[in-house]
């Protein structure tokens, strides 16, 4: 079993700070890192991962529709030296369908966003960074405060810290 632990939590406010706290998280992903997004259907796991795409994309200069890929299952997007998969695996049946989109190798090479991971089963990558978001409206009764939280290894502990 991987070293998975809570590294941080914390409350967005708004679809700005998500947007925001998107954009912080999109240049600390690199080649083989995968972030699995975890929450209940509204929680804004498809808006938190276009958010980090379009943060990439407009790094490098440029700006495309960024769709949610729930009846493709998959989009890929070329970032000049590392692909990115943006998955929605909720539509997923069986695990092994996994390795018929070629999830498998693209764990190994891409940085992978995957909005219900807990349609791969065990074929979750250990080190994968996970992102659990829930809707809490909190005393204010604010339809768009979310609670965000953040567990992995000590590796990305160690990463998000530094990065900070």
């Amino acid at each position: 079993m991987p070293d998975r632990r809570i590294i941080k939590e914390i409350t967005l406010g708004s679809e700005a700070a998500t947007l925001a706290f998107a954009t912080a998280l999109a240049p600390m992903l690199r080649a083989g890192d995968t972030l699995l997004l975890e929450g209940p259907v509204g929680a804004g796991k498809s808006f938190f991962a276009r958010s980090v795409i379009q943060a990439r994309l407009a790094a490098l200069g440029r700006s495309e529709d960024v769709p949610s890929p729930t009846f493709t299952l998959v989009q890929v997007y070329d970032l000049d030296d590392v692909e990115l998969w943006h998955c929605d695996l909720y539509r997923l049946t069986d695990p092994a369908e996994a390795y018929e989109l070629g999830l498998d190798e693209a764990f190994d090479q891409a940085i992978c966003l995957v909005e219900w991971p807990g349609r791969l089963g065990g074929l979750q990558p250990e080190g994968a960074l996970r992102l659990d978001l829930r809707a809490d409206a909190g005393e204010d009764g604010n339809p768009d405060r979310r609670i965000a939280t953040l567990s992995g290894s000590a590796e990305w502990a160690r990463r998000l810290e530094t990065e900070e």
